[in-house]
């Protein structure tokens, strides 16, 4: 167990805070077992179900005897669940405004196609996330701190959740409307309690559209607090440094970028477009539910060159959509070329 977790762990049980006590216990158990300590974690877990969730009366919902074993330990599990996310909140504003949330590891989107050399990088990451103690054990570390870039819809946000899926970390999303503040100095007062929080747990911090506190010092037409912000932006990734953590930070901007902002991260990754095979690949994946007929894929790929990846996905599920309710359950050509103008049309 971290020393920070047993500290806080030990504020709470000496501040008779049951509340924190319950919520420290949930990150125990998710700690030992990102651990790979499954069965401890197994055992600490029913234990704190038990404790969480007393059998009740004969004429309680949650009565066991009324209800089926399994059901009663999924809302249990729900519930634990719910509170493991509040304890990734900022301290400051966990009830009201916090600055960062937690993404569900069911909603994580982790299957993503990409050109061979970039899919090796992301891979790579992944390896010395897994081999991070055998690179400690050599005086090495793992790539922590990562940026991803790339023109809109190119699967940014989608690689960061495909990394905190690979590696088991909850991804931690910041708040950027609650973070940036109209206050003389409270923005970057507020982006150090994120990094601070993120720090504490296992977790992957991930900033997108990192561009809004990473613009270029050099222009003329910010104001100070703007570059006091990205000062303080470059500190805090200087400052970075924890044992079981990443740090993920998406822009489409890298034109604004202050040049300081490129050195602090381990490893810069561009998400292209999607070339004809990959398109071809992203198609056949989405319109994999439905029945496709006798499609002309060359024809259809070449009008959709410079689509982003999202497009893509766009036309498959919208050409899908077309074929159910014309009822003809059968995704054709037409279909998709429809489709194509629609998106088209809309990105005039």
């Amino acid at each position: 167990m971290k020393g920070e977790v047993l500290k806080r762990l030990f504020r709470a049980v000496a501040g008779d805070d049951s509340q924190a006590v319950q919520n420290m216990l949930s990150i125990v158990v998710e700690e030992e077992r990102k651990l790979g300590h499954t069965n401890l974690a197994s055992q600490l877990e029913s234990i704190l179900r038990k404790k969480t969730n007393p059998v009740k009366s004969e004429n309680s919902s949650l009565n066991p005897t009324r209800e089926s074993t399994s059901k009663f330990l999924e809302r249990a599990a729900s519930k634990a669940s719910d509170r493991q996310s509040l304890t990734l909140l900022s301290s400051k504003h966990r009830f009201n405004h916090p600055f960062i949330v937690t993404i569900p590891r069911d909603n994580l989107r982790h299957h993503m196609i990409l050109a061979d050399a970039v899919e090796t990088r992301f891979r790579r990451i992944e390896r010395e996330y897994a081999a991070r103690d055998r690179l400690a054990h050599h005086g090495l570390r793992y790539r922590q701190k990562i940026l991803l870039y790339g023109s809109p819809g190119c699967g940014k946000t989608m690689g960061a959740e495909r990394i905190a899926w690979n590696t088991g970390l909850t991804l931690v999303k910041v708040r950027f409307d609650a973070m940036v503040s109209s206050y003389l100095g409270e923005t970057a007062t507020n982006l150090r309690e994120v990094f601070e929080t993120a720090a504490a747990f296992p977790c992957l911090l991930f900033i997108d559209e990192c561009d809004a506190l990473a613009k270029s010092r050099e222009d003329s037409q910010e104001v100070g607090e703007i570059k006091r912000v990205v000062n303080t932006f470059l500190q805090l990734l200087d400052e970075y440094e924890v044992s079981n953590g990443l740090l993920v930070a998406a822009t489409n901007l890298t034109k604004f970028l202050d040049e300081a902002v490129w050195r602090r991260f381990d490893d810069a990754i561009e998400v292209p477009k999607p070339t004809k095979r990959e398109i071809e690949v992203i198609l056949k994946q989405t319109l994999s539910s439905v029945e496709v007929g006798s499609i002309n894929w060359n024809s259809i790929i070449q009008k959709m060159l410079n689509f982003s990846a999202a497009q893509v996905v766009r036309v498959a599920q919208d050409a899908a959509k077309r074929a159910i309710l014309d009822r003809e359950e059968l995704v054709i050509q037409e279909h998709l070329e429809e489709s194509i103008q629609d998106v088209l049309a809309s990105h005039v």
